[in-house]
């Protein structure tokens, strides 16, 4: 069971409240704003059976979030707030995107002019790294947002949580920005909870960033969107390739460690896709059930090319005999499915006697390195927009969430961090995968689903 639902169905064990520093009694300097009532919230979910299941283990309460947005009163006097935004994890589109936009809400908002950009993110906390900070302001951010990456830099690996809030203090840093995924949301989980151990009234507040659109609790990702659009062209690529010679492979492998979201709306996107390889789901290679088979199936039948779709995380367990590796952060690193497929199926294909030319694609860094497009532009905006208000207001260890529609909330940090999101085998999104791709009526990829970690 998704960590959603459980918490939809048990809500009374899950804190749903963000913290608070205190009381605000300052006026706001934000005019012709439509001001966040106090108290009003967002309910989680609209199927009426779950919430009803939910108000009878809370008295009659519905689950829900509080409405992030202005407030008229809020808790840190702009005249002597200083802010720091970071970056952390890998690059996503749409970084100097929210940049720019926390950076132009903090001064033309709330009049705030010191605002420092911590470099290479949370190794620019610690001082024996030297990272010296840089000052933003809305000239030096005006067009950031036409370029990809991240004008701070960004690094992994942990920190020591205890420095980092010994440099905040030494700045005086009273609004903490940290965009990045999960391992950033927990290191700022942690400064938070270690401010306030010091008892500092220092807002500490997340905006979620992760190209897999992974995170609990966040609805849709900034720069996911942007990442399905980018896999369009080189889809494209692959179908033309493979229907360029008889018994044509494209293989395209895209970002998704423990997650497959990516290479399901690309599926769905682009209909073009035969096989699509996930990590929420088991596969095998052999037998009669297996890809290989699929497609020697594919091919007999008069086919002439394939296009399969897989996710960095998918098919682990196959490949045997690379040693366990952890990047910085302690992630484990993703074994290369792309090249193990690759070999796999042109050495199937050699012992058969059949004469196939597979094409390899893994456009995964040049995908995440791109400006952000459209709406996703528009929902980091938004994201910075509603993190300013949120700390200003003098909430903390918390992240900005639009799972409410076109609500904004904010979720206690702690609930995003709790586990990763993953794709729903029985949900509507991967039956559109098999109904795109035709895969389930030659290849049955749900023999022996993994259940989510």
């Amino acid at each position: 069971m998704s960590l959603f639902n459980r918490v939809i169905q048990d809500p009374a064990s899950f804190c749903l409240d963000v913290e608070t520093l205190g009381e605000c009694q300052i006026e706001s300097p934000a005019r012709l704003r439509q001001f966040v009532t106090n108290g009003s919230r967002a309910v989680m979910a609209y199927e009426v059976e779950l919430l009803k299941t939910a108000m009878s283990k809370l008295n009659g309460a519905l689950p829900s979030f509080e409405m992030a947005g202005p407030h008229s009163k809020i808790y840190h006097d702009p005249a002597w707030s200083r802010a720091a935004i970071l970056t952390a994890g890998g690059l996503c589109p749409g970084l100097n995107h929210v940049i720019k936009g926390l950076v132009e809400i903090l001064a033309f908002d709330y009049g705030i002019r010191l605002i420092y950009g911590i470099r290479y993110g949370y190794s620019g906390l610690i001082p024996r790294f030297a990272h010296a900070p840089i000052m933003l302001n809305p000239d030096e951010v005006d067009t950031i947002h036409e370029i990809g990456g991240t004008i701070l830099g960004s690094s992994r690996g942990e920190q020591d949580t205890r420095e980092m809030v010994d440099t905040l203090t030494r700045m005086n840093i009273n609004l903490l920005f940290c965009i990045g995924g999960d391992g950033t949301l927990r290191a700022a989980r942690d400064v938070a909870d270690e401010c306030r151990k010091r008892r500092l009234a220092v807002s500490v507040v997340g905006i979620p960033k992760t190209i897999d659109n992974d995170l609990n609790f966040v609805g849709r990702s900034f720069g996911f969107e942007t990442a399905v659009a980018e896999t369009s062209p080189i889809l494209s690529s692959a179908h033309t390739e493979a229907k360029g010679t008889n018994h044509g492979i494209g293989l395209v492998k895209l970002m998704g460690r423990d997650s497959g979201f990516i290479a399901a709306y690309a599926t769905v996107a682009n209909p073009i896709v035969n096989y699509c390889l996930i990590p929420e789901m088991d596969f095998e290679m052999d037998g009669p059930s297996g890809l290989l088979a699929a497609l020697d199936g594919r091919f007999n039948s008069g086919k002439n090319h394939a296009v399969i779709v897989v996710a960095e995380g998918a098919g682990q367990r196959l490949i045997s005999g690379a040693a366990e590796l952890r990047d910085a952060s302690g992630n484990l690193l993703k074994k290369d499915i792309g090249e193990f497929l690759k070999l796999a199926i042109d050495a199937h294909f050699k012992r058969t006697g059949r004469d196939v030319s597979i094409k390899y694609f893994d456009p995964s860094y040049s995908i995440r390195s791109v400006p952000a497009k459209g709406t996703d532009a528009i929902r980091c905006y938004l994201l910075a927009r509603n993190a300013v208000h949120a700390a200003m207001a003098g909430r903390t260890n918390c992240v900005i969430s639009n799972i409410s529609g076109n609500a904004y909330t904010l979720v206690p940090t702690q609930l995003v961090c709790t586990e990763r999101q993953q794709v729903d085998l029985d949900s509507d999104l991967w039956k559109a995968v098999l109904d795109a791709t035709g895969q389930l009526h030659s290849f049955n990829p749900n023999i022996n689903v993994r259940q989510a970690l």
